[in-house]
């Protein structure tokens, strides 16, 4: 495996903010590094969240997933 150097974080922030501005512009470069970082949900809570969307019906599930056609339908 070869050894592999990075850039220092200085240099790495500089280059960041270039290519930003350079492609988005100064204001919107400026709106996006001010963008608010969305905050994480406890693990518990987002879980309990996604099991409260209802209950998913497995055939359905993998019919839709997978695009195959239930066990029952390839028997007739």
């Amino acid at each position: 495996m070869k050894a592999r150097i990075f850039t220092d974080e200085k240099q790495l922030i500089t280059k960041a903010v270039n290519v930003l501005v350079n492609e988005l512009g100064p204001v919107e470069a400026s709106r996006f590094l001010a963008l608010p970082k969305k905050k994480r949900i406890e693990s518990v809570k987002r879980h309990r969240q996604w099991r409260g969307q209802g209950q998913i019906q497995q055939a359905e599930f993998f019919d839709r997933v997978f695009r195959v056609r239930s066990r029952a339908a390839i028997r007739k």
